[in-house]
């Protein structure tokens, strides 16, 4: 009997399939649905550091007090008819998603900067979320900020956060740090439960037509998966913190690709934006099949199998697979 179960956070998951944080996931009878179609945990949509700094009742003002700087300055904040205004109503949808579910509910708090607002942590704690993922999105566009300056603040936030609540915590960062290694080594040793690799930066377009900036939410595809394969198989072994895997999961072979890096999770939301949450029992059979086809016994098993610390020639992920990629292409003569 093929075993999928697999631990993340010290809970044992009965696969290592995983709903990340997304709109679908602020409606409980999708929750629901998602348990019944084999998801072994759900995190939560978040709830933004925004969203606490600024009370509800104060949000028109706020609004519209910063048009008074910039004709366009409230562009930049969402509509408020789809914005979740307020922690209340989020710390109400986490005690309502425990009473409607029995896998493992992770609430999401969104933010960057270390404050009071991060006591909302335990308030989520107390609501009964199983554990916490502090999704931390930030661009840092100062030229006076330096990349030692961001890691500190990283670290400075996950240390409050911790200091705060007793459930295990996750931090999804992005990729794009200077030394991605030792940032993985300082959110570790911050006291980070876990990493959740990575979070999507989304970019705006530029509309020529009317000179504007417009948002471009784009699904993720499979390909997007290396980027994460990559770090997490240089990670393997090297922090204690458990890895997850999110941005590119669509097909049964990118949950298996992600455990032989080195995750305990993979992640998935676009795959079901795009198919329906019914997708996930798609996604669990042909795991399963996968197993058993290749003579797998358990998702255990192969974790960690293609990692750094495992494979044979490790320099492939290092500058000796760039010499070599570019070395490998074989296109159309120049005419």
């Amino acid at each position: 009997m093929t075993d999928l179960s697999t631990k993340y956070l010290g809970m044992k998951l009965k696969n290592p399939l995983v709903v990340s944080a997304s709109p679908l996931c602020k409606e409980i009878d999708n929750l629901k649905r998602m348990e019944d179609a084999g998801a072994a945990a759900i995190v939560l949509h978040s709830l933004f550091e925004e969203q606490i700094q600024i009370e509800s009742n104060e949000l028109d003002r706020f609004l519209w007090e910063s048009s008074s700087v910039s004709a366009e300055a409230n562009d930049y904040y969402p509509d408020l008819g789809n914005y979740n205004i307020g922690p209340d109503g989020y710390l109400e949808h986490i005690r309502k998603a425990k009473k409607a579910v029995k896998v493992p509910v992770i609430a999401s708090l969104n933010g960057v900067s270390k404050g009071g607002w991060v006591r909302y942590a335990k308030d989520m704690e107390q609501a009964g979320a199983d554990a916490l993922e502090l999704n931390v999105y930030f661009l840092p566009t100062d030229p006076k900020l330096t990349a030692l300056d961001v890691e500190n603040m990283y670290v400075e936030l996950v240390q409050a956060v911790k200091s705060t609540v007793k459930i295990p915590v996750a931090v999804k960062i992005g990729a794009f740090f200077s030394a991605m290694a030792n940032m993985g080594v300082k959110l570790d040793k911050a006291g980070a439960d876990g990493l959740v690799m990575f979070n999507r930066f989304y970019q705006p377009d530029f509309d020529l037509e009317t000179l504007d900036v417009v948002p471009d939410l784009v699904l993720s595809r499979s390909n997007e998966l290396k980027l994460r394969l990559h770090w997490t198989a240089i990670l393997f072994g090297k922090i204690k913190a458990d890895m997850a895997i999110t941005g590119g999961v669509h097909v049964a072979e990118d949950v298996v690709k992600s455990m032989m890096a080195g995750a305990k999770v993979a992640m998935t939301t676009s795959a079901l934006l795009e198919q329906g949450v019914g997708y996930l029992k798609v996604l669990n059979t042909n795991l399963k099949e996968w197993l058993e086809k290749h003579e797998y016994e358990s998702i255990e098993q192969m974790q960690g199998s293609m990692s750094q610390k495992n494979v044979a020639h490790p320099a492939a992920f290092e500058r000796a697979n760039y010499m070599k990629v570019l070395g490998s292409y074989a296109g159309t003569p120049a005419r």
